[in-house]
Order: structure tokens, then sequence, then C-alpha cells
């Protein structure tokens, strides 16, 4: 694989530009929906959870390309995007007053103890799925200089025409000097919504995706039904043993020659609200694993997303590659300790663990 190389900041004006859905996350906690009396909302979107986290815990200068509705749901998202400290670019739609376009809607409980998440969906008429490559100006949102640009599989399953977009503004991105990163989040219940046979079509889209990525974020299992690769037989009497993730990497090499890094997290669930957590990452031909630690889940929505952007600040950062995936790692732990979808935690918190650091009181 070859080495990343990164934009020096003072050449940028933004550390990171997403592509993605912004969405609405309703939340009954612990109550299963039918039983409900009130609903927390949380703005959310993978691609926006990563910068929204590299802007309020790492510092970074971050923006999202995106669908807006102008209509007081989209009032509601925008004011969260800039409380969090990002900027947006948004293609905007007017909202008919009865059906759309609609910011999309996601429900999802937190279930709890042997009782599970539960998640579904209504991105019926979402503006997002609108987008196409006319939709932004790539060379003004990208003339400025951005160091790393960064989209995902979930945006790009919601519409013939949002993979297309994708693969422009990676082309665009990298023609500029940014390094191009991709979460691969297979979600069946999407490619379902597009197609009869779902992997397959899923396959063709993700792997035309991937063909401009420099760093890939995603598990043995988004590896295999997103992509269609295949791995070495290795039985494994530890789930978060890495050595069949190493052992896919060579076909992520013949594949993809573009790839420089490949990381995803690695989690063994006891319980909805205990976990074992650990991470590891593939760069330069070499494998780092994360400690691993025993997680006390408060939601755990949105701790992929918060590994994804420790580890891009740790690498944005001029961090070694162990250090970056330690970030990732204590990043993404600290994040399922919060509700809602986005960080609360602050750089010296994320350090701090990375370093071996406890929960401790702080006196």
């Amino acid at each position: 694989m070859a080495q990343l190389s990164l934009m020096p900041k003072e050449h940028a004006h933004l550390d990171l530009l997403s592509l993605g859905a912004l969405v609405v996350r309703l939340d009954p906690g612990i109550i299963p929906f039918e039983y409900a009396s009130q609903l927390d909302l949380h703005v959310s979107g993978g691609e926006f959870n990563v910068a929204a986290n590299l802007s309020r815990a790492f510092g970074q200068r971050t923006a999202i390309a995106s669908a807006m509705v102008d209509y007081p749901i989209g009032l509601k998202i925008e004011a969260e995007v800039r409380k969090m400290g990002v900027s947006g670019f948004y293609k905007r739609f007017t909202h008919d007053g009865v059906r759309g376009p609609n910011m999309a809607h996601v429900y999802s409980d937190r279930g709890q103890g042997l009782r599970a998440p539960v998640v579904f969906y209504n991105r019926a008429n979402e503006a997002a799925a609108l987008l196409d490559e006319k939709s932004f100006d790539w060379d003004a949102l990208l003339g400025g200089g951005v160091r790393w640009f960064h989209s995902g599989g979930i945006f790009s399953a919601l519409s013939p025409s949002t993979p297309a977009l994708i693969i422009k503004a990676m082309q665009q991105a990298k023609k500029q000097g940014a390094v191009v990163s991709f979460d691969l989040n297979y979600r069946e219940k999407l490619w379902k919504s597009l197609s009869d046979k779902p992997q397959e079509h899923a396959q063709k889209v993700l792997s035309s995706i991937v063909e401009h990525v420099d760093v890939l974020i995603g598990n043995e299992e988004d590896l295999q039904l997103g992509l269609g690769l295949k791995g070495p037989e290795v039985v494994k009497a530890d789930k978060l043993d890495p050595s069949s993730f190493y052992g896919m990497m060579e076909s992520v090499q013949k594949r993809f020659p573009s790839i420089k890094a490949v990381a995803t997290t690695m989690r063994e669930v006891q319980s909805t609200n205990r976990h074992r957590w650990s991470a590891v990452l593939y760069l330069d031909g070499k494998g780092y694993q994360a400690p691993t630690c025993e997680l006390d889940v408060y939601d755990r929505v949105g701790g992929g997303d918060g590994f994804a952007s420790g580890l891009i600040y740790g690498l944005l950062d001029g961090r070694d590659p162990e250090q970056a995936l330690r970030l990732g790692w204590a990043h993404g732990a600290l994040l399922t300790s919060y509700p809602g979808d986005t960080t609360m935690a602050t750089l010296s918190q994320v350090e701090a663990l990375a370093q071996g650091g406890s929960a401790r009181i702080q006196r």
C-alpha cells in the first residue's frame, strides 16, 4: 500500500469536507417506540457526525456538503450544524407543505440489557436522494484547499444518482490534493429499497466508489457483503481477534491498489449495555491493534463515526499510526457514553484515555 500524503495545514482552508445526508434521529431512550410518550431529537448523518466530531472535540476546520429543505426541521438541522462549528454547503429544496422533499427521519431506541436496539427509517422523498453530479460547484468548494474528503456507504445507497456524485467529488478532491476516505457502512435495508438483488447491486456500486479511495473504513462483514471480497478461512475463538481482517488485506490490495489504509472497530456485544471494544488499522503493509476495554454503553449509535473522526484527526495531526488508531479507539469509546450521535468529549479526555487513562473521578 502506498503512503498517505497530506496537504500542509497552512495550504488549506478546510481540514475536512464531508459529503452526505443530514438526518434527524428520533430516540425514545430505552422505551420501545410503541410505548413511548416522548422522543429526543438528535441531528445526525454518518458524514456529518465525522465533521462535527472533528470540529467539536479536535478543533479542526470542517464542512458538510448536503441537501437542505427550507422548513422547520431543516432550520433545526442547520442550527445544529452551526452549533457544532461545521460550515454548511447546501443544495436547497422547497417543501411543498404536504409531501416534501423531506429531511430523513431515523428511528432508533437504545434497547436495554438483553433487548437489542431497534432501528428503522422514513426516508420517503428525501432531499438528499435528489442530489446528483450537478448539485455542487466542486471547484468553488475545494478551491481554497481541502486536506481530507469523506463520504460513506449509507449516502451511496439513497438513490441511483448519489454514487456518481460521490465519485465526481472524490475525483475533484484528489485532484486538488485531498486524502479521500470512505466508510462502507453496508446497510441491507437501504440497498433493498433500490434493487431486488441488494447485495449484488451494492457490490457493484460500492466497488466503483472504492476505486477512488485512500482510506477505507469497514469491518470484515462490510468488506465481504459490500465489496464481495473473500478472506482466508480463519477460525476465531475471540471476536476481537484481527487475524481474519488482516488476512483480507491481500484481497483489498489486489482489487483496489489506490487504497493506502483500512481501519475498523472491533466489538463483542455481551449485552446492549456491555461491550468489549477494540479497533484495528492496516497501514503501509503493517497491522496495528488498539487495546481492548469494557464499555458500559449508554447509546451505541455514532460510536463508529466517533472512531473514524479520532483516527482521521490523528492522521491529519501527523501522529504515528498506533497513536492515530488509539485516538480513534478512545474517542469512539467515549462517544458511546453520551446521548445522541455526536461528541461531547474534549481532546484532553480523548488523549488521556488513549494513553491509558481510567474513569477515576477528576477533582
